[in-house]
C-alpha cells in the first residue's frame, strides 16, 4: 500500500517531498550518533530557567473543542472524543469544516497566563487525533485545512517572544489519523492495519517535530504525549530525543520521549530512557524527590480538553495551595485550560487565573528559584527555600494561622534569624528560640486566608532537627547488607546502637555505612553541640532462610505456558475455579504486539530460575490489574481497575527453580504487562526469558 497522506495542490506536494528527505536524513544522522554529551553543569544551565520558572500554562486545544465534549447525548467526553465516542475517521473530518475560531487572540492568551504570574506556555501543536494547530508541509489535516487557515502557532509564539513568555510544545506519539499509525483502535472495524508501515509514520513524526523546532524560533520544552502503546520503543524514543537536542540544543524535552515513565506517577523507572524531568499526571507526590526534575500537570475541572458540561472547577484556594505544595517539593505547576471552539479561555478558567496572578503579586518570590522544604512536615503549611550566599530565606506559607499569635517552626537549629511579612515588607517581625523550636510573633490575623507567607532569614545551611534516615535495601537479608545513616544537616552527628538501647553521645558515631549481618534493631539519634537534637529514628532487620528450590520432575520447557479467560473483569478473577478457553505457551511475561486485547485475564505460569541465594526485588507493572506469586506466596499485588501501575516486593530465594504465576487481566482501554527484577540493591532489568520454564 503506498504512502498517502492528504494533499492540497502539486506546488504542496513538491515541498512534501522535498522536506522527507531532509527529515529521513537528519532522522537516520541522529538516530546513529550517541546521544548529545553533557556536563551536570550544562545540563543545570539548561535546565536553570525551567527551574527558575516553577509555573506553566498547559493549553488542550483542537478539533475537539467543536463538540465541547457531547456526542449522542453523552456528555463526558473531551480530547479522546474520538475513541471515546468511537467516531468514525470520515465522521470526526467533518469538524474540520466547523473549526474557526474567530475570537482567537494569541496576545490576550500570553497576557493572561503572564498576569497569573506563569513563564511558559506548552500547547497541544497535535493531540492524539492527529490534528495540528499549525501549518505543517507533511499534512493537511492541519489548522490550514479549516476555515480559520491561520497558523495559531506562529501567533502564538510571536506573542510569547514578545512578552518574554517560553514558548512550548506539546507533541503527540500517537495519531489516531495517520494511516500509517499502529495499533489501530480495536473498535475501528472499518480501517484495516493493512499495509500500515509504522517505520513511514515515524518519518512523518521526526518531520512535524522539525517543523516546530526551525519555524518558531527559541522552543523552551518539548513535552511528548502517548508513548504507552506497544508500537513504541526505546529505539523510537532516543533518537526522537536527540533529533530534538540537535535541532535546538538548549530545548528541555519531557519523559514522555521514551518509555520509562512509570504510570500516571510520572517518574523514570530505572534504566538507560531519555527525557529530562519525570511528568506526574493529576497528582502530587506525597514527598519531595531530592536531585530530581518533576512537573505535575493537572485540569482546573475534571478534562483537558473544552468540556460545557464539566463544571466541576476547583477553587483558587485549592489551586493557590497546590502550587504552593509543588513548589515546596521542588517541582513545577503545569496548569491547564481547555480553550472553546471560538478560541476563548472559559470565564471560570480566566477567574481563577487572575487569583492566582493576584497572590503571585505579592508572593511571587516565594515560588520562583526555590528549592524543596527542608522539613518533612509543617502541620501549618508549607516551606520553600532559597540560599543566598553564607544563609538562606525559608519562605513560610501559613494555610493554618495560629490562634495565640505565635507560630512555631519546629526543630530549626540556626542562628541569624529575622523574619518579615512578604505582605508587608517593612514590618518587622519577633523571633524568639524555644529549646530545638522558633517562634514567631504574627498579627492577630491572616493577611492572606488562602496563605500567608513569612520570609526567615537564616545563617548558614537549615539545621533541621529531623531523625535520621536509615537506608537499606531490604529489611530481610540473607548474606550481610550495608546500612547507610543520613543526617537531615551536615553540622549535626549521628550516634547509633544495634542491640536495641537508646542511643546517647558514648554511642558509636556514624562515619559511613553500617554492615548488618544477623537479626536486630538499629536504633540512630541526631546531636547538635552535644546535646540530643531529635527523637530517635529505629529499623528491624531480620536475617532469613531463602525459600528452598524445587527440583524439577518430568519434562520441563523454555517459557511459560498462558491461560486466557474472556470475562468483564474489574478485579483478578479465582483462576483456581475457572477452565481456560485456550492455552498458549510464551517466552516471557508480557502482551503480544497489535491491538489492545480487552476483557481479557491471563494466567502465567511455569518456573522461575534464579542463580543465588539472594533477597530478590520484583517490579509488576500493569494496566489493569496483576498480582505475582512465586510458591503459595503472594510477592506483588497490584490488583484493580487501573492505568498503568508498578508495585514491587521482596522474597528471599535459594538458588534454583520455583513455581511461579502472574495473574493479570484488562478491561477496556490500554493493556500493559511488564516484570522486571533484580538482588536488591542492583538495578531492576526485564526478566531474561531464559529463567522460565514450564512443564507442557
Amino acid at each position: 500500500m503506498p504512502y498517502r497522506y492528504p494533499i492540497r495542490s502539486r506546488t504542496h506536494w513538491f515541498w512534501i517531498v522535498a522536506f522527507m528527505i531532509g527529515v529521513v536524513s537528519l532522522s537516520l544522522s541522529s538516530s546513529t550518533s550517541a546521544q548529545t554529551p553533557e556536563t551536570s553543569q550544562q545540563r543545570d544551565q539548561r535546565m536553570a530557567w525551567w527551574r527558575e520558572a516553577r509555573f506553566g500554562l498547559f493549553i488542550h486545544w483542537g478539533l475537539y473543542a467543536v463538540p465541547a465534549g457531547e456526542w449522542n447525548g453523552q456528555t463526558n467526553h473531551a480530547e479522546w472524543i474520538r475513541t471515546t465516542a468511537q467516531i468514525p475517521l470520515a465522521k470526526y473530518d467533518e469538524f474540520l469544516g466547523q473549526f474557526n475560531p474567530v475570537k482567537f487572540n494569541a496576545e490576550a492568551w500570553v497576557l493572561a497566563a503572564k498576569a497569573a504570574g506563569m513563564k511558559y506556555i506548552v500547547i497541544t501543536s497535535k493531540h492524539h487525533d492527529g490534528f495540528a494547530l499549525f501549518d505543517s508541509k507533511v499534512s493537511d489535516f492541519d489548522v490550514m485545512a479549516t476555515p480559520f487557515k491561520r497558523d495559531i502557532m506562529k501567533e502564538l509564539s510571536e506573542a510569547c517572544h514578545k512578552h518574554g513568555m517560553k514558548m512550548c510544545w506539546y507533541h503527540s506519539i500517537m495519531d489516531w489519523h495517520h494511516p500509517d499509525y499502529l495499533p489501530r483502535r480495536d473498535w475501528e472495524k472499518d480501517r484495516s492495519a493493512e499495509g500500515a508501515d509504522f517505520n513511514r509514520f515515524i518519518e512523518y513524526l521526526h518531520g512535524q517535530v522539525t517543523e516546530l523546532l526551525t519555524k518558531y524560533g527559541d522552543i523552551g520544552v518539548m513535552w511528548f504525549d502517548g508513548e504507552w502503546e506497544s508500537t513504541w520503543s526505546h529505539a523510537y524514543g532516543k533518537p526522537l530525543y536527540e533529533l530534538c537536542r540537535k535541532l535546538q540544543p538548549n530545548v528541555i524535552v519531557n519523559n514522555r520521549v521514551d518509555v520509562g515513565r512509570s504510570g500516571m506517577a510520572g517518574m523514570t523507572a530505572e534504566g538507560e530512557f531519555c527525557g529530562d524531568f519525570g511528568t506526574p499526571e493529576q497528582e502530587i507526590p506525597a514527598t519531595g524527590m531530592p536531585g530530581v526534575d518533576w512537573e505535575t500537570c493537572m485540569t482546573m475541572n475534571d478534562h483537558w480538553g473544552y468540556n460545557s458540561h464539566d463544571h466541576d472547577w476547583k477553587s483558587s484556594e485549592d489551586l493557590i495551595r497546590k502550587l504552593i505544595d509543588i513548589a515546596s517539593k521542588g517541582g513545577n505547576f503545569l496548569l491547564n485550560i481547555g480553550p472553546t471552539s471560538e478560541g476563548e479561555f472559559p470565564p471560570e478558567s480566566l477567574q481563577r487565573l487572575r487569583d492566582i496572578g493576584a497572590w503571585m503579586d505579592v508572593n511571587g518570590e516565594a515560588i520562583y528559584g526555590t528549592s524543596a522544604s527542608p522539613f518533612k512536615n509543617l502541620e501549618w503549611g508549607r516551606c520553600t527555600m532559597k540560599k543566598d550566599g553564607g544563609g538562606a530565606t525559608l519562605y513560610l506559607h501559613v494555610f493554618e494561622w495560629p490562634k495565640d499569635g505565635a507560630l512555631t517552626v519546629p526543630g530549626l537549629g540556626n542562628g541569624g534569624l529575622s523574619a518579615q511579612l512578604l505582605a508587608s515588607p517593612t514590618t518587622a517581625l519577633t523571633v524568639t528560640r524555644h529549646d530545638s523550636d522558633l517562634q514567631i510573633t504574627v498579627p492577630a490575623a491572616a493577611p492572606d486566608a488562602i496563605a500567608t507567607v513569612i520570609a526567615l532569614k537564616i545563617d548558614g545551611e537549615p539545621i533541621i532537627y529531623d531523625p535520621p534516615a536509615i537506608e537499606a535495601v531490604s529489611d530481610i537479608l540473607v548474606k550481610p547488607i550495608s546500612v547507610s545513616i543520613a543526617a537531615p544537616s551536615g553540622a549535626l552527628e549521628i550516634h547509633y546502637t544495634i542491640d536495641g538501647s537508646e542511643p546517647t553521645m558514648q554511642s558509636p558515631v556514624i562515619s559511613g555505612p553500617v554492615i548488618i549481618s544477623d537479626s536486630c534493631t538499629l536504633k540512630a539519634r541526631t546531636f547538635h553541640n552535644g546535646k540530643p537534637a531529635s527523637a530517635v529514628a529505629e529499623r528491624r532487620f531480620t536475617l532469613v532462610q531463602p525459600q528452598l528450590a524445587l527440583r524439577l520432575k518430568g519434562t520441563q520447557k523454555p517459557g511459560l505456558s498462558c491461560g486466557f479467560y474472556p470475562g468483564d473483569w474489574r478485579t483478578l478473577p479465582d483462576f483456581a475455579g475457572l477452565t481456560p478457553a485456550n492455552t498458549e505457551h510464551v517466552d516471557a511475561v508480557s502482551l503480544p504486539p497489535g491491538p489492545v486485547q480487552e476483557r481479557i485475564a491471563r494466567l502465567y505460569a511455569g518456573f522461575i530460575i534464579v542463580p543465588s541465594d539472594d533477597v530478590y526485588t520484583f517490579a509488576l507493572t500493569s494496566d489493569d490489574g496483576s498480582r505475582l506469586m512465586i510458591g503459595d506466596r503472594v510477592v506483588v499485588e497490584n490488583n484493580g481497575l487501573h492505568s498503568s501501575l508498578e508495585r514491587q516486593g521482596v522474597v528471599a530465594l535459594a538458588a534454583g527453580a520455583h513455581s511461579f504465576a502472574v495473574h493479570y487481566f484488562n478491561r477496556t482501554g490500554q493493556a500493559e504487562l511488564t516484570l522486571r527484577m533484580a538482588p536488591v540493591g542492583q538495578p531492576l532489568q526485564p526478566v531474561d526469558p531464559a529463567s522460565f520454564m514450564y512443564v507442557p
